[in-house]
């Protein structure tokens, strides 16, 4: 019995080593958090990209999503919760904030 046990604990164990990561985990959900993903107006890395050009009364108007690789959690937080300008509002809870932060605080370009 005790070594059944043993050998149950060590798979357990095992498994929790080869699960996703927090970056991992990150990426996915910044790549398609719940609908649009951040990538579309964020770039690849969260670097900022262009969304849309127009033009308007003859002037050529840029919109695009800013850097957002070393916003601090809080503000991150504000921004997913609540509507600004042309950004969806998304419902994460804390540990997916807390992990999309994590990958973009540590993503490189």
């Amino acid at each position: 019995m005790k070594v059944w046990l043993l050998l149950l604990l060590s798979a357990w164990l095992w498994a929790e080593d080869s699960f996703i990561t927090q970056y991992e985990y990150g990426q996915m959900l910044y790549e398609n958090p719940r609908g649009i993903g951040c990538v579309h107006c964020h770039g690849k890395h969260g670097e900022g990209a262009v969304i849309a050009r127009y033009k308007e009364e003859g002037k050529e108007v840029v919109l695009k999503g800013p850097d957002i690789r070393h916003v601090p959690k809080k503000e991150l937080k504000k921004a997913l919760e609540k509507r600004y300008r042309v950004m969806p509002t998304y419902f994460l809870t804390e540990s997916e904030i807390e992990a999309l932060h994590y990958y973009l605080s540590t993503t490189e370009e």
